[in-house]
């Protein structure tokens, strides 16, 4: 029985792991014309929404919302030092459709004493007829003047190898690949991971039975969760909204500590960056303090449920005075606790410096890798660029790049689709099932 237990334990546990490079388009495409309008690339417009909207929906990718893209290219702190005509991305049209897009959202960074105008691709997706001309929208993207760092976040092998090609680099921190997470909920994360491996219903019931005894014993045993104590500093909760002048103070000092890169955590861009409009998840701030002195936060994301069942919480940013080890380990516990609350089934976390991550690792999560770096840079001051390959350069988390800027969300005026099934009837799944895809470029 012990020897069945762990077959099915270790194949639960490698499910996550892996990252299929098959796109979720390739189930169910359309019908391809044989002879495709051509296709010329323009800036994209704000009233692009709509059919960017519906053009990333059919393809399985998160449902956005009018009201997000106002805030990303109107309302953006970082467009105080951008041009104003840095565009807000790209699309590819043809026959009067748009049957591409990429977007580009602006981003400010410091690394010492520089403050570096950056910007971010976002969403990238492209119909399958028109691929071949697609690597003209990350062209536009790498070509655009007036930007000091260009970054790609992205899960697909091919957006990145794409990257490369126009002379990005990978982020020099090859952690940053590997997902850090823990099991809360054995039972719930091994019903969800039997959906995902599509195992038969007889099975899936037998089999989810002794993967969660196996999770459970195997979390007691390894002693797989953060470390609770009292002797850790105090932590409390607050919303997005309430972030204010400790947290401002706590940036000041931050960027002074040592010369590395960091998107910007001023107190107004964090307001910014967590609050999106109509988000279908919940993000919460955890503070920690020592008489009433901010020693470092955490930023908790708790996502829907995706298309298995499966719920995640995750850690989105951590900010922390010198990196002390105590705040990191209490923040951590402060975090695996409010996820439990919440519900979810495992709490996750990626990236960060060496140093951080040493502390997480002390709690024993279990792992999973992505098949290809998610995280491409490129500097337009060559020396910078040098600079930058040095992992020590770098401060990363999901708070860089899109990962956290643009989650499932629906506008008031323009509502999901409800049916879950396009016009054309080509695809069926409800708007809530692409929670997990949040960030699958289609390509």
């Amino acid at each position: 029985m012990a020897s069945i237990e762990k077959r099915i334990a270790a194949a639960v546990l490698t499910a996550l792991r892996s990252r299929s490079e098959e796109h979720p388009i390739s189930k169910s495409n359309p019908a391809v014309p044989s002879s495709a309008a051509p296709a010329k690339i323009r800036e994209a417009l704000l009233s692009d929404f709509e059919a960017v909207a519906e053009l990333k929906q059919r393809w399985g990718m998160a449902a956005d919302s009018v009201e997000n893209w106002d805030r990303l290219w109107r309302q953006n702190p970082a467009l105080t030092r951008a041009p104003r005509s840095r565009p807000i991305g790209w699309v590819l049209e043809a026959g009067g459709k748009i049957v591409g897009y990429i977007g580009n959202i602006s981003l400010l960074c410091r690394y010492g004493d520089r403050t570096l105008s950056a910007v971010t691709a976002h969403g990238l997706v492209v119909e399958p007829a028109y691929r071949g001309v697609g690597v003209s929208l990350n062209s536009a993207f790498f070509r655009q003047k007036a930007v000091d760092l260009y970054v790609c976040t992205t899960t697909i092998p091919a957006v990145g190898k794409i990257s490369a090609a126009l002379k990005a680099d990978q982020l020099p921190q090859p952690d940053y690949w590997t997902v850090l997470f823990w099991v809360l909920r054995p039972s719930d994360f091994v019903n969800s991971m039997m959906k995902k491996l599509a195992v038969k219903s007889l099975l899936s019931r037998a089999g989810g039975a002794l993967g969660s005894l196996a999770i459970t014993a195997d979390r007691s045993f390894r002693k797989r969760r953060p470390k609770q104590s009292l002797k850790l500093p105090k932590v409390t909760e607050i919303s997005a909204a309430e972030i204010g002048d400790e947290f401002q103070a706590l940036w000041l000092d931050k960027v002074s500590e040592q010369t590395r890169l960091l998107t910007d955590r001023s107190a107004a861009a964090l307001r910014w960056h967590c609050e999106i409009p109509g988000d279908r998840g919940i993000t919460r701030v955890l503070r920690c303090s020592k008489n009433d002195h901010l020693l470092g936060y955490a930023i908790v994301r708790h996502e829907p449920p995706d298309e298995n069942g499966l719920r995640k919480s995750i850690i989105v940013d951590m900010l922390v005075r010198e990196d002390e080890s105590t705040v990191v380990e209490a923040l951590l516990a402060a975090a695996y606790g409010q996820a439990s609350c919440a519900g979810s089934d495992i709490l996750e976390v990626m990236g960060f410096p060496e140093n951080i991550r040493r502390v997480f690792a002390q709690s024993r999560p279990y792992q999973r890798r992505y098949p290809a770096c998610p995280y491409y840079y490129k500097a337009a001051d060559p020396e910078l660029h040098k600079a930058l390959s040095a992992a020590s350069a770098w401060y990363a988390s999901p708070y860089d790049g899109d990962a956290t800027l643009i989650r499932p969300s629906f506008s008031s005026s323009f509502p999901p689709l409800t049916s879950g099934v396009p016009a054309d009837g080509s695809r069926s799944s409800a708007p809530i099932a692409v929670a997990e895809r949040e960030r699958t470029e289609v390509f």
